[in-house]
């Protein structure tokens, strides 16, 4: 859509009698009432005056253009106003703003708003442009000049579409790949959409990768952005120019990286997880404990889930028919195994559940060494089951298992190239499984064994006072960072007692801590959006609508955008709802089966109706505070 097609004389005033921003903003809005885009202009203000608020849309250069995206308005259109005296308009440069562009787009408009604000700015920038419109006399002629400079915009952003000059591609991960893969590659498409610079982001989420690159991509990419917080296939990028960054850094400042790229202000990659020495400003990847960890911790997730949940089920349908406290000829609980369909459950959920240890540390060593690491992780991690050391153990043979591969693959570099074939299926196995498999049972297993079963007593015998106060420190860390190491470290702690002799049938008092304290940030905005709706504009409101499913999904990351927009006041309310919910959830002993699902799973504890009120608790206890916390918005 064009802005001579938004744009008419009726909705430009080339000499507006404002002296202030609001007078600007009537003035403005009452050519749309007077023209029928408006149908409610004290709501359209209103809404308009909510956009200011979050930050003034007053540019450099005398510029401004306020835009709002309301149910007010029944279509597109654009108001042009003019003060060549200049008026106070908060700009950024704080200077007075002389041209006034404002644009009203309906609700259900397709970001037409943000198409258009991205094309005036764009043409803006021109100096020329700009004193043309302050000196031309008549509406007419300005609306031709508009024309001829979008005109040559269009066929200029073409030419670029066109081109695989400034074609930028992107991959974003995260550890989960629920939340934050999908918001950087949201925030990078709209980024790039208003530079004018084509863009193909692939995403690595639970569902598998989507809009996978292809080696074309990667061969006529200018630049390559990787927005990534755990391990992903990276040598196909050796000898690009890379960005190497986390999904929260896209998040925040998709604009930058794209401008990075553009420019070329990164180091080329050289492959097997290095860099050789960059550009100034050059990102390193992220490396290290905690990407490997998260690595390995994305790829196990689905077995704890899946396992996790049918095992429960198992127990319930063996209850359910009557058979709780059965015993085998061993005198061992058969519950779970005694009906047909709760043993078809058992078998399936166990053959799932008992992969997930081996499987963790099979990719924490892909994230180190990648393919030639997994069959030594996948070994050592079959190892730390058969050996007694449990989750810890297999984490530790994960990192093991990838910083043996990266020694034996440097020390068989000198070997004849002849034998290069049968490297990778026949030494690098070999050798990897055999320095692994060796310093597992020797050196690790034992010591990690006895730190296995400390845990695993500490957890038995807790007493009431310590678990109030673990769970206060569990659930508040779930909403400490939202996602982040403190959030992770909580999570991964709670997930391997999942892995203990002290699961149970029901799982475990920590992980049900960690849930509630994670479900609770989400639920409680969500909560204070609809009970203070003066605290919070239009779109947060909004957003707030969605944060109820995704704290119901045990999402925290829907609570992201409210705290990076003001965290003085989001972030205390949700830890301290977080944490209440984290103490009443462990004072009663509460216990689930498996590391997500949120409601789903929550129904499947051993108390589900108390666990929901801890978490309801807590969510009204994040709303009231930030309710209070919070200011009115006009």
């Amino acid at each position: 859509m064009k802005i001579t097609e938004l744009l008419i004389k009726e909705r430009m005033n080339l000499d507006l009698q404002s002296v202030t921003k609001e007078d600007v903003i009537n003035e403005l809005a009452e050519m749309f009432l007077s023209t029928g885009i408006i149908d409610d202009l004290e709501g359209f203000m209103g809404e308009i005056k909510n956009r200011e608020a979050l930050s003034s849309t007053a540019l450099e250069e005398g510029i401004a253009i306020p835009h709002a995206k309301t149910k007010y308005v029944k279509k597109p259109a654009l108001a042009f106003g003019r003060s060549k005296k200049g008026i106070d308009y908060e700009s950024l440069d704080g200077e007075p703003s002389t041209i006034f562009f404002m644009i009203a787009a309906p609700e259900d408009a397709n970001n037409a708003h943000i198409e258009t604000l991205a094309r005036l700015t764009q043409m803006l920038l021109d100096t020329d442009f700009r004193t043309n419109i302050l000196e031309m006399g008549t509406k007419e002629e300005i609306l031709d000049l508009i024309n001829k400079k979008e005109s040559a915009k269009l066929e200029e952003n073409a030419e670029a579409d066109n081109s695989s000059d400034n074609f930028i591609i992107a991959a974003t991960a995260c550890p989960t790949g629920i939340a934050h893969t999908y918001m950087a590659e949201e925030a990078l498409k709209k980024a790039a959409a208003e530079l004018g610079v084509p863009i193909k982001v692939e995403t690595n989420g639970t569902d598998g990768v989507k809009h996978k690159l292809t080696a074309e991509d990667i061969e006529k990419a200018k630049g390559v952005i990787l927005a990534i917080d755990r391990g992903i296939e990276t040598d196909r990028f050796s000898g690009k120019k890379v960005i190497q960054t986390g999904t929260k850094e896209a998040i925040r400042d998709a604009k930058g990286l794209i401008q990075r790229a553009v420019a070329g202000d990164m180091p080329v990659f050289a492959g097997s997880g290095e860099t050789s020495s960059g550009g100034k400003g050059a990102s390193k990847e992220k490396t290290g404990i905690y990407k490997h960890l998260m690595t390995g911790v994305s790829f196990m997730l689905p077995f704890v889930v899946s396992g996790g949940i049918l095992i429960a089920l198992a127990f319930l349908f063996d209850k359910l028919a009557g058979v709780q406290g059965a015993a085998d000829a061993a005198g061992s609980s058969a519950l779970g195994s005694t009906t047909y369909i709760a043993k078809l459950f058992m078998d399936i959920g166990g053959a799932a559940f008992g992969l997930f240890i081996p499987i963790l540390g099979a990719y924490i060593a892909y994230s180190i060494g990648e393919r030639p690491a997994l069959t030594a992780g996948f070994v050592g991690g079959a190892l730390a089951v058969s050996g007694g050391s449990g989750f810890l153990g297999a984490m530790l043979a994960g990192f093991l298992a990838g910083y043996v591969t990266k020694l034996v693959i440097a020390s068989l570099k000198g070997l004849p190239k002849s034998l290069n074939g049968i490297k990778a299926i026949l030494l690098y196995p070999l050798l990897t499984v055999l320095l692994t498999g060796v310093l597992m049972i020797i050196i690790l297993n034992p010591p990690v064994r006895f730190i296995n079963e400390s845990l695993v007593h500490w957890l038995q015998t807790m007493g009431g006072t310590s678990r109030i106060l673990l769970g206060i420190i569990l659930g508040g860390m779930m909403a400490v960072d939202m996602g982040g190491p403190v959030n992770k470290a909580a999570y991964v702690f709670a997930t391997g007692t999942l892995a203990t002799a002290a699961a149970g049938e029901y799982g475990t008092p920590i992980m049900a801590a960690v849930m509630a304290g994670g479900m609770v940030p989400p639920l409680g905005i969500a909560l204070a959006t609809t009970i203070f709706k003066n605290k919070f504009n239009t779109e947060e409101r909004e957003a707030g609508k969605t944060n109820y499913i995704m704290g119901l999904s045990f999402i925290t990351e829907g609570a992201i955008p409210f705290a990076a927009g003001d965290p003085l006041r989001v972030l205390p309310a949700s830890i301290a709802g977080s944490a209440v919910a984290g103490a009443i959830s462990m004072f009663f002993n509460i216990s689930i089966p498996a590391p997500h699902g949120g409601l789903v799973v929550a129904f499947l504890s051993n108390n589900a109706w108390v666990y929901l009120l801890a978490i309801l608790i807590g969510a009204v206890i994040t709303a009231v505070i930030l309710g209070l916390l919070k200011k009115k918005v006009n």
